[in-house]
């Protein structure tokens, strides 16, 4: 079995940072894209930023600029940066991450629980 424990939400005031960190744990072997996404209330999640194993990003049009994602393999922690906040960022933001495990492998996609964001205005 394979977890993602997420922490770092909370409420902040529009222009404000808050740093979210996702650590992986359980029978990995190696992990490739880890990603945040997010979902507001009442809308579809979607994609926030995706680093891969290498350390290339990708980040929605939305966030570029404010946000940055980064890992660190080691630990097998994604992090998110989330500076100059806006109302329209609260959401509840979920990591998700590509494992494989240790043998036998298998190749799971893991979601975390999810931690709120709410920027007041």
């Amino acid at each position: 079995q394979v977890h993602l424990v997420e922490s770092g939400g909370g409420l902040v005031q529009a222009g404000g940072s808050l740093r979210l960190s996702c650590a992986a744990s359980g029978s990995i072997f190696s992990i490739n894209a880890m990603g945040w996404y997010r979902q507001a209330p009442g809308k579809q999640r979607e994609l926030v930023a995706v680093i891969t194993s290498g350390g290339s990003t990708n980040y929605a049009d939305s966030v570029k600029g404010r946000f940055t994602i980064s890992r660190d393999n080691a630990k097998n922690t994604v992090y998110l940066q989330l500076n100059s906040l806006k109302p329209e960022d609260t959401a509840v933001y979920y990591c998700n991450a590509g494992v494989v495990t240790t043998p036998p492998p298998k190749y799971l996609q893991v979601w975390g629980q999810g931690t709120l964001v709410t920027v007041s205005s």
